[in-house]
């Protein structure tokens, strides 16, 4: 028979295609409706509150510029949270010793880095404290407001005098009941806790018929 020999073709290969970066762009799909869901639990009255704090506790060195400047702006470099949290220390003590305004990016960071460890040291917790990108970048700004408010709330829990503000401004912290006892008690306590647990101070068990059987009549 009459064949023809098979002749392999190469196929065009297809353009390379560009990697998209997870951060490129708008966010689409569930990223778009997280995104959607913390921005509406942003509080306006919030951070006019947190604002007039700052200024308060800080003095007009850190006056805000305006309604045109965002929150997150204003607090992006690290300087105002830093002397925010010295600001709650006496003189002498103050957690952060240099505060440097750099327009470098990893500085203002590392500005910030050093807020949140002061703030763990003064009381807060883990759970309490944002991380650096959500301030930063500005993808977490509910996170930082609740920061700035748990650390408002444990000032005026503190009351160790350099709150400044209307105490009103922030509820105060559920504080440990602790209770003192004297010996006295403590050895109350003790006999309370033996009689509870079965001692029958000196009563003994004679007349008890151990092992012998019931009779019913």
């Amino acid at each position: 028979c009459n064949s023809r020999p098979f002749v392999f073709q190469k196929l065009p290969r297809p353009p390379p295609q560009k990697k998209k970066m997870a951060n490129a762009g708008r966010s689409y799909g569930l990223s778009a409706e997280v995104q959607r869901k913390l921005a509406a639990k942003y509080d306006p009255e919030l951070e006019s509150r947190l604002v007039e704090w700052i200024v308060a506790q800080c003095g007009s060195d850190v006056g805000y510029p305006g309604p045109d400047t965002s929150f997150q702006s204003w607090l992006k470099d690290g300087t105002i949270l830093c002397k925010l949290i010295n600001s709650l220390y006496p003189e002498g003590s103050k957690p952060v010793k240099k505060i440097l305004f750099s327009p470098v990016a990893f500085k203002q960071m590392e500005l910030i880095s050093q807020f949140l460890k002061a703030i763990q040291d003064y009381g807060l917790k883990t759970t309490d404290v944002f991380q650096t990108v959500d301030l930063w970048e500005g993808k977490g700004m509910v996170a930082v407001q609740n920061t700035v408010l748990a650390l408002g709330s444990q000032a005026v829990t503190k009351d160790d005098g350099c709150y400044r503000g209307d105490v009103n401004w922030f509820p105060r912290k559920a504080q440990e009941n602790r209770r003192e006892f004297s010996d006295e008690q403590l050895q109350q306590g003790k006999s309370v806790i033996g009689l509870q647990m079965g001692s029958n101070k000196g009563a003994s068990q004679a007349g008890m018929a151990f092992g012998k059987t019931r009779q019913i009549h």
